[in-house]
């Protein structure tokens, strides 16, 4: 009975149908539920058969699926848990009178015991805060736990509950859930920086204010001008800028993606991912993503992993924005990754964000741009 299953057409009694194999085989088992946003009308119905079914429910909306190395906006994907972890599910999770983090971290650590596990969560894409949420949590948790997620919810960028359970559907949220530490993720962009560095002057959250003590838009919009000869407006904003996202330097060289998404009234840059003060930038290009790095990096760190990835499933998260990046060559890279994983089941689903550790068991991180890659269990 497979832990892992795909349906094109998302049918009740074909539901009721896994679901009690599933509950009769494994009776304290849980579902980890995968929807295109375009299916968000049969949730009330998948929520109805898994209480009927007495299998908790757990699952966010996504812009596509990735089912068999392509993307597609119909369909379900169900993961079975064989022993339902513990999981929440916080509305509002930046609701006034209390600190997110403080939130997040004061449910979970009640739930952690002396071995480590891996902390899946799952953030609604509308939250603007995420790395400081991180950044919070690890001060409460530390090496705790390994930190892996993803930012779910609609590519258009407005507002759309997104995070659900077998009762509720919220928005402002974040899911998680406490696995095995033998659930390990890999993630990775293949973004190499270019020489030229920028200092990020002035900051407000997402917001890019100046840029070298000028404003942010103008200096932007001078080097495409001068790098690449594009004419950037406020009109063609987005269609470009998709392809030209910056990249915060860490002191490690460690390159983390940041996509710009709009330009504010005051000429800041607003960003899918929060910009420290005084950061040091540099603009990347959609031409500077190295695939084959990409897929060779995550296929030897699986292997180094697990050994063989034969006949086994790969969870996998891809960026929205890398797919706009790289156009008809985000399914080539996927073709590739599943070709040399040799693994029987590629999986997973369009993200809006990704979430990594800096090294094994350490900081948490929230990128763009990136693929977070993970072994589920047979």
């Amino acid at each position: 009975m497979s832990p892992i299953v795909y349906y094109p057409r998302i049918e009740t009694n074909q539901l009721r149908s896994l679901l009690a194999g599933w509950r009769a085989r494994y009776p304290e088992s849980g579902a980890l539920v995968l929807l295109p946003e375009a299916e968000a009308a049969r949730l009330p119905m998948l929520q109805a058969v898994c209480r009927e079914s007495s299998v908790p429910l757990v699952g966010a909306l996504f812009p596509a699926l990735i089912q068999n190395a392509a993307f597609v906006t119909q369909g379900i994907w169900l993961l079975r848990l064989d022993r339902m972890p513990p999981v929440g599910l916080l509305a509002e999770i930046n609701a006034p009178g209390g600190d997110p983090a403080e939130r997040m971290a004061a449910v979970i650590a009640t739930q952690l015991t002396e071995d480590r596990s891996t902390l899946l969560m799952v953030f609604d894409t509308m939250i603007l805060n995420i790395a400081s949420i991180l950044d919070g949590l690890y001060l409460q948790l530390a090496d705790r736990v390994r930190y892996v997620g993803v930012s779910a919810g609609s590519e258009t960028f407005q507002p759309m509950p997104c995070l659900f359970d077998q009762d509720r559907l919220v928005h402002n949220g974040v899911l998680w859930l406490l696995l095995s530490e033998e659930l390990t993720a890999i993630i990775e962009h293949g973004y190499q920086a270019p020489a030229k560095m920028l200092t990020a002057t002035s900051t407000e959250g997402n917001r890019i204010i100046s840029i070298d003590w000028r404003p942010a838009f103008t200096v932007y919009q001078e080097l495409l001008q001068t790098q690449y000869g594009i004419a950037l407006s406020t009109d063609n904003f987005y269609a470009h800028a998709i392809h030209f996202p910056f990249g915060i330097l860490r002191a490690n060289n460690e390159v983390i993606v940041r996509i710009p998404v709009a330009v504010e009234a005051d000429g800041s840059v607003f960003c899918t991912g929060e910009i420290p003060a005084n950061a040091i930038l540099t603009l990347l290009e959609a031409s500077q993503i190295d695939s084959g790095y990409t897929v060779n990096h995550i296929v030897q760190s699986l292997t180094e992993l697990h050994g063989s990835m034969t006949d086994r499933t790969l969870l996998t998260f891809y960026c929205a924005g890398r797919r706009l990046h790289l156009g008809s060559g985000a399914q080539v890279e996927l073709v590739d990754l599943s070709a040399k994983t040799t693994v029987a089941c590629l999986a997973g689903a369009l993200s809006l964000g990704e979430i990594g550790n800096s090294c094994e068991w350490g900081y948490p991180l929230f990128h763009n741009a990136a693929l977070v890659c993970m072994d589920w269990p047979a």
